[in-house]
């Protein structure tokens, strides 16, 4: 699953720029069954559309009435589909619309109307199902506009064959100011760097890492109100961080993006991925003869007793308000996503780490990694889980943020700059940009 591309921020131009809603939308309601009747479209991409068309002959059989054609619309094609179904007023888009946490804020302001309510057909009785911070983020102000699918939570895949080579131990490291450190030890005995970043921005999603920090400070781009909170002391900290790093020689240039990432990994030159829960499934794919070198822990605090975990991404799937027969449309997702056997098949099949607790029953996330050293990889996470999770606001403006982000990072990495001055100008640009108010 390429999750970068979800954050390629040119794919919500269009909606961006068209700023209004939805007319009424005329899509309704049938009932003629207990979920709906009639076929049902779904759009997604690769490897869950993969694991749902799975799950359709086992739901077609509990709903006779409902037949499924899951479409394997492609990421980051998907979002562009999306985006211009909902500006056409919702005209030729899927029943069931698979959307990614950074662009499910952004339809439902853009497009109020554009996806259904989910709370008449039932959704309000799995609230509490799902990972702590995982309802919010798919409701806002009463209205219920998705079912949560994958929680990733941050994660530190490192090859520990390397820093065994240096003398570190890396569960021991508490803070980045201790990873540094290390780095620079495990660079003097390896000669390998510690990570990589996307440095001149070549691709949208170059601020991962950046990200991932300000989320283990429950801190984000905006607050819950929508204020910009870019150039807050927890950005300043954070991008504070990523100057160490690179100003100590540790930073890989990954310019080129995803294939860069995967080409470092098949070639040992950074020892660490800073990467969410389902990156373990990609490292295992590209370097399978490394099975045993490799380990995994939660990322260190930003600061002495800081967190160490953080949901970092999600995944979700809603219900076009443009359907026909938003009942089966809902029940479908339903059945996907409430069920625990379905997400743990999902889980086996493609590594999607579901939001659904009661899926952590299953003995599958509690089995040692013969890849990752023998560790309970499922378990690492899983204790991430469980923790208070600050609760992400994408909102509408997160590609105008994410540019200015991108940008002042490359200042940093490029040219030396000061993190709390091109940080402060990156807010002040957000602000000129869309309007919204500076919060300091």
């Amino acid at each position: 699953m390429a999750h970068l591309d979800r954050r390629r921020f040119l794919q919500l131009s269009a909606l961006a720029a068209a700023g209004g809603a939805l007319s009424a939308c005329g899509g309704g309601t049938s009932g003629t069954s207990a979920g709906g009747s009639g076929k049902i479209t779904v759009w997604s991409w690769q490897g869950p559309a993969a694991m749902m068309k799975q799950l359709v002959p086992a739901f077609e059989k509990q709903f006779p009435a409902i037949k499924v054609d899951v479409q394997d619309i492609g990421n980051p094609a998907i979002w562009d589909k999306i985006t211009a179904g909902l500006a056409a007023g919702g005209q030729g888009l899927g029943d069931v619309l698979h959307i990614g946490v950074d662009y499910l804020p952004a339809y439902v302001e853009k497009f109020p109307d554009g996806l259904a309510d989910l709370s008449p057909l039932g959704a309000g009785k799995h609230k509490t199902a799902f990972a702590q911070g995982m309802w919010e983020t798919v409701s806002r102000d009463g209205k219920v506009y998705a079912l949560p699918w994958e929680a990733n939570s941050a994660g530190f895949y490192y090859r520990a064959d390397l820093f065994e080579k240096a003398g570190v131990d890396v569960e021991a490291l508490q803070t980045w100011d201790e990873v540094i450190e290390a780095g620079v030890k495990l660079k003097e005995k390896t000669g390998v760097q510690l990570l990589g970043i996307d440095k001149p921005a070549t691709q949208a999603d170059s601020a991962n890492l950046f990200q991932m920090l300000l989320q283990l400070q429950d801190s984000f781009y905006f607050d819950m109100q929508g204020n910009i909170t870019i150039d807050t002391p927890q950005a300043v900290t954070a991008l504070t961080v990523i100057k160490k790093l690179n100003d100590a020689g540790l930073v890989a240039d990954m310019a080129g993006g995803w294939n860069t990432m995967i080409s470092s990994i098949k070639k040992g030159s950074v020892a660490v991925q800073a990467m969410p829960t389902w990156f373990g499934g990609i490292i295992e794919e590209t370097v399978p003869a490394e099975k045993g070198k490799w380990k995994v822990r939660l990322p260190p605090a930003v600061a002495a007793g800081g967190k160490v975990s953080a949901t970092v991404n999600s995944t979700h799937l809603a219900v076009a308000n443009t359907s026909q027969d938003k009942a089966a449309a809902y029940a479908f997702a339903e059945f996907v996503l409430t069920r625990p056997e379905n997400q743990v098949a999902i889980y086996k099949g493609k590594g999607i780490a579901p939001a659904l607790m009661k899926a952590y029953d299953d003995p599958v996330f509690h089995e040692p990694s013969e890849f990752f050293s023998g560790q309970k990889k499922g378990e690492i996470f899983l204790d991430a889980l469980k923790q208070p999770s600050y609760v992400t606001n994408y909102s509408a403006d997160y590609p105008r943020a994410l540019k200015a982000v991108t940008d002042a990072q490359g200042k940093v990495l490029l040219k030396g700059a000061d993190p709390a001055t091109v940080l402060k100008e990156a807010a002040d640009l957000v602000a000129q940009q869309t309007g919204r108010k500076v919060l300091r």
